[in-house]
């Protein structure tokens, strides 16, 4: 499993469901093309266990970290709202 996409899906949900993203699309297509285009530009981190699951989310998950992917996201969100939303 990517650690790096489960984090990305939790947070595009938490951001897309924000007062600032209330204008943009929340379809499932949208959703899954603002994931993808994220992804497409952070570094996979896959594991094999769950125990490994653990250990990479704590390192993933700091403040320097959480920031430089929501700044992928946000960036994403507005690609995807420009027009690479439904059905790409």
């Amino acid at each position: 499993m990517n650690v790096t996409e489960e984090i990305v899906r939790g947070l595009v949900r938490f951001l897309l469901y924000g007062v600032e993203y209330q204008t943009f699309c929340h379809c499932e297509q949208c959703e899954m093309n603002i994931i993808a285009e994220a992804l497409n530009s952070l570094p996979p981190k896959y594991v094999a266990s769950d125990a490994a699951r653990q250990e990479a989310f704590k390192v993933l998950n700091t403040p320097q970290n959480i920031e430089a992917i929501n700044k992928e996201i946000i960036h994403a969100i507005y690609k995807v709202g420009q027009g690479l939303g439904h059905g790409e």
